[in-house]
């Protein structure tokens, strides 16, 4: 049985292209638009489960693990709004860059090159976002198993994926890979996209229940994402540890 969930071929992709994390305009154009977005969700979910009040730091003493962090798109927000964040990539390229930008903003964030399975921590973590990473890992169950065995119990684990539908191979790979060049060609693969009621079943078998699941959906007219009904290409689940 394998125990590795590291794919070579996806971490050199993203180690090519890592010195552009944090170029609006560059490579990951489309997560710098995707982020306010998820941002937003996390925040008010994680106020919402944990009725947290304060309002200068509303994720005062929130213990997060940002799984497949990059650059630390997601990790330095979080910080910010006054989390605890460690963040694990298994690209070093990823995780040199990350420290090098949380050091040159003065946010205090842990990160180690590293994948869940082989990360080991004597505190687990209140919170665990799987943002956009599952589609890229070389197993998804070992994956996910290793991901809960971090997670405190009544913890969270958010995941954002793409669903595994026609529409999503128009739109997220045909359309922003070919036709649009949003993303560089390759970036996903079809194969490897996962519908809601995979993941479910995966989590359900870790003692993970679904608390809600809702859809990230772009909108050409106002050139932004916003969380609706449709669930047919993206989608992001939060999940609950009994």
């Amino acid at each position: 049985m394998k125990n590795n969930t590291i794919n070579k071929e996806e971490i050199e992709k993203f180690s090519k292209i890592a010195d552009e994390w944090w170029d609006p305009e560059g490579k990951f154009k489309p997560l710098h638009k995707f982020n306010p977005i998820r941002i937003s969700y996390l925040k008010e979910n994680i106020i919402e489960t944990f009725k947290l009040n304060n309002k200068r730091t509303p994720l005062k003493n929130v213990k997060i693990l940002d799984i497949g962090c990059g650059g630390g798109l997601l990790s330095e927000p979080m910080c910010r709004l006054g989390a605890s964040v460690t963040g694990i990539d298994a690209s070093k390229k990823n995780i040199d860059i990350a420290k090098l930008h949380s050091k040159k903003n003065n946010l205090k964030i842990d990160y180690f090159c590293s994948s869940p399975e082989k990360f080991k921590v004597k505190d687990k973590f209140d919170v665990i976002l799987n943002m956009e990473i599952v589609e890229h890992v070389e197993d998804i169950n070992i994956f996910l198993k290793s991901c809960t065995n971090l997670l405190k119990k009544n913890g969270i684990m958010f995941v954002a994926t793409l669903n595994k539908t026609l529409k999503s191979y128009i739109f997220a790979i045909v359309g922003a890979e070919y036709i649009l060049r949003w993303l560089p060609i390759g970036t996903h693969e079809w194969e490897k996209f996962v519908t809601p009621n995979e993941l479910i079943s995966i989590l359900k078998k870790n003692n993970l229940k679904l608390d809600k699941i809702d859809g990230m959906n772009f909108s050409i007219l106002t050139n932004r994402w916003k969380v609706g009904n449709d669930k047919s290409v993206n989608y992001i689940a939060k999940f609950v540890k009994n």
